[in-house]
């Protein structure tokens, strides 16, 4: 009885058993940090791609000459982004008053050369959206996933070029 009472009066072990209780619980935290960060991280660079297509759009250059400089920012920024062509929108439309003519992809190249009627004040505008599937190291119930057990990030990017 006495040997059970020494044993219940010392204290020097109980730190490493509350390590062994809370390593787990510490050791998921990090895990899950750590592959929250890798998904931030990748949205950086999409937003990045996306910035860089709209400074290249300021810049007005055009690889082939064959084809309008939206087509290349299109495709070029697929390219940096690692994604297809579809995963990367790139709108361009012209505002008259403070009213966007956009109605359709289909028409949005005669919209945006377009002129606005007289006396209205006009404005051109770009934008590039890019999405793209990231896939989670661990598969956390909390986070956002598809079927696929993925996460889409998207990037968005828009500038007035005049």
């Amino acid at each position: 009885m006495r040997l059970f009472r020494k044993f219940l009066g010392d204290e020097s072990g109980a730190s490493v058993v509350e390590l062994g209780l809370l390593a787990p619980i510490l050791s998921g935290l990090l895990i899950g940090v750590v592959d929250l960060g890798k998904g931030f991280s990748e949205k950086l660079v999409l937003e990045q791609v996306a910035q860089r297509a709209i400074e290249k759009a300021m810049q007005g250059v055009q690889v082939d000459s064959q084809s309008s400089i939206f087509a290349t920012l299109k495709s070029e920024a697929a390219t940096e982004a690692g994604v297809q062509n579809s995963a990367v929108v790139v709108k361009y439309w012209l505002e008259c008053n403070g009213t966007s003519t956009f109605v359709d992809f289909a028409s949005m190249d005669t919209k945006y050369n377009d002129d606005c009627p007289a006396g209205q004040r006009y404005a051109r505008f770009i934008e590039v959206k890019i999405e793209k599937a990231y896939t989670p190291t661990f598969a956390m119930p909390w986070l956002n996933t598809n079927s696929a057990g993925k996460v889409l990030v998207k990037a968005r990017a828009g500038t007035r070029v005049q």
